[in-house]
C-alpha cells in the first residue's frame, strides 16, 4: 500500500493551501482517512479525520480553517487550509487506517507559512 502526498508548498499567513493524497496498492477502502503533521522539534499531532462515511473529526488549532474531505476517486483525501498561520508549518503527514485497525502513512509534504 502506497499512499503519496501533493501540494503544499509556501505560502504567506492569511492565505490558503491544499493538500491532497492518493493511494494505490489494495482493493479495500479505507475505513479512516487523514491528516497529520510535525513541526520541528514537535510529535506528530493529529489534524483532521474523516471515516467511510463522512464523519470529521479535527484538532481544536485548526477547526473553522480547514477542512478535510475525501475525494471522488477510491481513497483519496485532501484538506483544504484557510487563513493560514506560521504555527501551522509543519511537514504534512497522510494517513489511512483500514478497519482491521492497521496504519498506512505517507512520506509528507513540507507547508511553510511565512510572516
Amino acid at each position: 500500500v502506497q499512499l503519496v502526498e501533493s501540494g503544499g508548498g509556501l505560502v504567506q499567513a492569511g492565505g490558503s493551501l491544499s493538500v491532497s493524497c492518493a493511494t494505490s496498492g489494495t482493493i479495500f477502502t479505507f475505513y479512516v482517512m487523514g491528516w497529520y503533521r510535525q513541526a520541528p522539534g514537535k510529535q506528530r499531532e493529529l489534524v483532521a479525520t474523516i471515516t467511510s462515511d463522512a464523519t470529521r473529526n479535527y484538532a481544536d488549532a485548526v477547526k473553522g480553517r480547514f477542512t478535510i474531505f475525501r475525494g471522488n476517486a477510491k481513497n483519496t483525501v485532501a484538506l483544504q487550509m484557510n487563513s493560514l498561520k506560521p504555527e501551522d508549518t509543519a511537514v504534512y503527514y497522510c494517513a489511512a487506517r483500514r478497519s482491521s485497525g492497521s496504519w498506512y502513512w505517507g512520506q509528507g509534504t513540507q507547508v511553510t507559512v511565512s510572516l
